[in-house]
């Protein structure tokens, strides 16, 4: 691209850089902003209620036959079901890029086609797993005089209604609070003395509870529609509603037992704060704004304020978009930071506040620039593009930079600042300018072709960095000569001249050792073993992990209570809890849920969640208030199981399947046999330090209470098996008889037994059955009742039976505790038949790694074909690739004293450092000609010429870096190793390729050994 070209069309090309500018930034207020990045989680979850079924029935009745037909839906890589009474859960994975809303489709389709053959009363829901199954807001309803019907009508007939309006909210979700329900409880003396059953009560109220059209009449020319309406309206019509006549005299249901409104039986609670509550979870939709929704979530609470009742009080439990925004500020003030330290460094080197403005400029321009082709590639804000601006503040100037330090240097050689000198300098430098941006921008092509959890992360912090580095070149090839050829001034160019004194002392010094340094250049080759030695040394210490570890305010405490135990004394267990969190300084809130859990799934009445947040810092970080709340709930409630896990990566574990980062599973074919080996490794494991939160993956259900009717004892009375079941059923669970409107909303009639009928076991027995000719039996007398142990749960993965091990870590990496635990379960010498696998976050981890070693492959493989194509030289591609590899020492030695894991964000930050030391490299063999013959002093002379640029591009960068390197500002963590990597390679390559690297090159071409001049 000729200088001429760029003067005829510099209006044209400086008014659309400000059109696209401008355009990032009308961009930037549209575009979406969520949490993750848009991606589909390959995985579909089918729960099925089948009533009460035993475990065994439920399993070869249900479950087996499912998954054989689920396995023929395409695609479908991984089949896991959980079987327990009378419910179960079969998830289906998929292979990362599959078609999402087609294959739900296709399940869907294959259940429907297999419920015909399974028994009646199945039914099933079908849905797929993604960060949506999760609220993006949750809301408390707390009130000191209403009670807990009211509080949750309100929250469903008016709050949720008027907020399901906002735009980008999918559902919202009522949890809490207890349901109206008219109730009849009928005396059984009374019915004994009137010939009557419960059932005929149900037959009753059904009859007299309707309401249907029964004609046309035609009159004066008028249509009319003729209804017959017998619908009960209250408790009173419910008292006197005719059961029968005796004598000429009515039966109503008042005179069979008491009519009273109460409330519906529920097997879950909830609570906000230690006292009880109805919370409200908001969903939002696939690709919604989750800041603006949370705005307009609470502009529209504003707005309904003076409709809200006073005695109700409506906060916040979560807040999904504090987050987002705060890491939003921590990439504000990055950038800032960055132009601040750019600024600073350029005014050092340059000593001209005019060219500092020129340079500084380029960051929110490109910037700008960037946003705008976010918003074209359809994607969002969220951690990672946020994180990746961040991230790319520091390598984004770098174009700029050493373009107008090269301007400038031409001006002051030449003595003239002209439009033909600084084009001049451009056209000389836009050569290594493309090289060196390629450079940066080839390593994370690979990325394209990457799946899995670390496909779906990185590659939006990838692309953000790729687009961002691209538009940096663009403006430094096309824009910045422009600008330059304007306002820079001979002038400027003789001050950064004068401000070099200690620039040219370095130069007699880097020139005097270099001297001594190239004269016997087989010292390289010891340096190399050393690089070498301290990367294999340091890469040995570290620690592994999966995805960096970050504080995000708030964790979840998932809980089980003993087999069996009752929601009331499960209950009293997490009062104990709750007063425990309340103790502890650094807990702002709390929700919790009895029975339900917060992304949903098989859930009994003993079992359900916290979710616990926490106040903003400064305070103790998160991992060490976890740690505390989790030893104090071990020592005072020994009654509880509990797993503790941050909200991100608990959603990231239930999205993949694995939440624990350790699964050891067991396969065999006895049980018993496998649930013994699974209680044995789990005592194993939980003797290794760090490895927290053991599970032996036996989940038992509660005792049951089995009623078996015998058939000939039955028939004696007049009764049969049917007809004993139905019986005892609305005796113990109430039979519904319809419903009453009121307003807008319906309450079930449910007719029951009276509580102090059912309180105890013994009085099972003793329940009266109404035979057919009228006289009554009790259950003992036709049954046998006995008390049957709670069974275990059932999986299976593959179609193969399955119990699995799971644990959490604390203050322990992820890789060091995994060969601990695989020596641990080594030692057990499991029996012939039995075999182990391991999963959780760690088989995720293994995938990554695997995956991400073939993206550094491949990035490598892209530079190395980029700098074929720039020199056709192998001893220049083999010098740049021998500092490559040196200054990988300085990312492993950075990453072991900074006590950094070697996770996903890291080996990210690796990769990169072969396209940054590679931009390093080539800019310094730019300054080299190669069509003469090569001598020592050239290579002196080019590394002179270089220092002042490499010095500039990599303090900015370090300098940029060094809030993400430290941890500063929400949402660092998750790019803090990455920039740790990147500093550190940074630091290491500065003297690698200005020192190191003529050695190998003069070694590699054994260039003659004349004397310098």
């Amino acid at each position: 691209m000729t200088g001429a070209w760029l003067t005829r069309h510099q209006r044209s090309l400086l008014l659309l850089i400000l059109i696209l500018a401008a355009g990032g930034i009308v961009a930037a207020w549209n575009l979406p902003v969520g949490l993750f990045p848009n991606m589909d989680f390959p995985r579909v979850v089918i729960a099925i209620d089948a009533g009460d079924r035993p475990i065994e029935r439920m399993q070869a009745e249900i479950t087996r036959p499912l998954e054989s037909v689920l396995r023929s839906v395409p695609e479908v890589q991984r089949i896991r079901s959980t079987t327990s009474r009378g419910s179960a859960e079969i998830a289906l994975t998929f292979p990362w890029g599959a078609n999402m809303a087609q294959a739900l489709l296709q399940v869907q389709a294959a259940m429907n086609g297999a419920l015909p053959s399974l028994p009646a009363g199945v039914s099933f829901d079908a849905q797929r797993r993604d960060p949506t199954i999760f609220p993006c807001l949750g809301l408390t309803l707390t009130s000191a005089t209403r009670d807990a019907v009211a509080l949750r009508d309100f929250a469903t007939l008016e709050l949720a209604p008027a907020l399901s309006a906002v735009p980008g909210v999918a559902a919202i979700e009522v949890l809490g609070g207890r349901s109206a329900e008219y109730q009849v409880l009928l005396d059984p003396a009374r019915l004994r003395a009137y010939d009557l059953a419960s059932a005929d009560v149900v037959r009753a109220l059904n009859a007299d509870n309707a309401v249907a059209a029964v004609g046309r009449i035609e009159d004066r020319y008028r249509l009319f529609l003729t209804i017959a309406d017998s619908r009960l309206r209250g408790l009173d019509d419910i008292r006197h509603s005719i059961v029968k006549t005796v004598d000429g005299q009515p039966v109503t249901v008042g005179d069979l037992g008491s009519v009273r409104l109460g409330q519906r039986p529920e097997w879950t609670r909830v609570t906000a704060n230690g006292g009880d509550a109805v919370l409200i979870n908001i969903r939002q939709q696939r690709g919604a704004n989750t800041v603006a929704l949370v705005r307009g979530v609470r502009a529209r609470l504003t707005q309904l304020r003076a409709q809200i009742p006073h005695d109700i009080r409506v906060g916040t439990y979560y807040d999904q978009s504090d987050l987002i925004v705060a890491s939003a500020g921590s990439v504000r003030d990055a950038i800032l930071i960055g132009a601040l330290f750019a600024a600073l460094v350029l005014f050092g080197f340059l000593r001209s506040a005019r060219v500092t403005l020129i340079a500084a400029l380029v960051l929110p321009v490109v910037i700008a620039i960037t946003v705008l082709l976010l918003h074209v590639f359809g994607m969002t804000f969220n951690i990672m593009t946020l994180g990746g601006m961040a991230a790319a503040v520091g390598l984004i100037v770098d174009d700029a930079v050493v373009m107008i330090e090269h301007i400038m240097r031409r001006a002051g050689t030449q003595g003239e600042a002209s439009d033909v000198t600084v084009l001049g300098a451009a056209q000389e430098m836009l050569r290594p300018l493309t090289g060196s941006s390629l450079a940066t921008i080839v390593v994370f092509a690979p990325l394209a072709f990457l799946g899995g959890v670390a496909g779906g992360f990185f590659k939006a912090l990838a692309l953000t960095m790729a687009a961002g580095l691209a538009v940096s070149w663009a403006l430094a090839a096309l824009a910045l000569p422009l600008v330059a050829a304007r306002l820079v001034r001979v002038a400027d160019a003789r001050r950064m001249e004068q401000a070099d004194r200690w620039i040219e002392g370095a130069h007699r010094v880097y020139a005097a050792r270099m001297r001594r340094a190239l004269a016997r250049p087989r010292w390289a080759l010891a340096a190399i073993a050393v690089c070498l030695f301290v990367a294999l040394l340091c890469y040995t210490r570290l620690g592994t992990g999966f995805m960096p570890h970050m504080d995000e305010g708030g964790f979840v405490i998932d809980y089980v209570s003993e087999p069996g135990t009752s929601l009331a004394e499960t209950d009293r267990l997490l009062r104990q809890v709750e007063a425990i969190l309340k103790a502890t300084p650094e807990v702002d809130n709390y929700s919790r849920r009895t029975g339900l859990q917060l992304g949903g799934g098989l859930t009994e009445a003993n079992e359900g969640d916290f979710f616990v947040h926490l106040k903003p810092p400064p305070r103790r970080g998160i991992e060490e208030v976890m740690a505390d709340v989790r030893a104090k709930i071990a020592a005072q409630v020994p009654g509880l199981r509990i797993e503790t896990a941050q909200l991100m990566e608990d959603l990231i574990g239930d999205l993949v399947a694995t939440p624990q980062p350790i699964e050891v599973k067991v396969f065999g074919q006895d049980p018993v046999a496998d649930r013994a080996w699974a209680a044995k490794i789990a005592a194993a494991i939980a003797r290794i330090p760090g490895v927290v939160e053991v599970f032996d993956g036996v989940k038992i259900a509660g005792d049951a209470i089995e009623v078996r009717v015998d058939r000939v004892r039955a028939a004696l009375d007049g009764l049969d098996p049917d007809a004993v079941t139905r019986q005892i059923e609305t005796d113990l669970g109430g039979s519904l008889a319809g419903s009453i409107r009121q307003g807008e909303k319906l309450v079930g009639i449910r007719v029951w037994t009276p509580r102090d009928m059912r309180q105890r076991i013994a009085q099972v027995a003793a329940l009266p059955l109404h035979a057919a000719d009228g006289h009554t039996v009790p259950l003992g007398r036709v049954a046998d009742i006995s008390i049957a142990q709670g069974q275990p749960e059932a999986n299976r993965e593959d179609q193969r039976p399955m119990v699995a091990v799971t644990a959490r870590l604390a203050g322990r990496d992820l890789g060091s505790a995994m060969s601990d635990v695989k020596t641990s379960v080594a030692k057990l010498k499991l029996p012939p038949g039995t075999q182990i696998e391991y999963g959780g976050l760690y088989g995720q981890q293994q995938a990554s790694f695997h995956a991400m070693a073939l993206v550094f492959a491949g990035a490598l493989l892209l530079i190395i074909t980029l700098l074929m194509f720039l020199y056709e030289n192998v001893a220049v591609v083999a010098s740049i690739l021998v500092a490559t590899f040196c200054a990988l020492a300085g990312v492993f030695a950075g990453l072991w004293l900074t006590g950094t894991e070697l996770d996903l964000s890291s080996i990210m930050g690796l990769t990169m450092i072969l396209g940054i030391v590679t931009e390093i490299a080539i800019f310094y063999f730019a300054e080299i000609d190669f069509s003469r013959p090569l001598d020592r002093a050239a290579l002196i002379e080019a590394g002179s010429m270089r220092m002042r640029p490499i010095l500039m591009t990599s303090l900015i960068a370090i300098l940029a870096l060094s809030p993400l390197a430290l941890g500063i500002g929400t949402g660092a963590a998750m790019q803090q190793p990455l920039a740790i990597a990147i500093v550190f390679g940074l630091i290491a390559a500065v003297p690698i390729v200005l020192i190191l690297m003529p050695a190998v090159y003069l070694l590699l071409t054994r260039a003659p050994r004349e004397a310098s001049a």
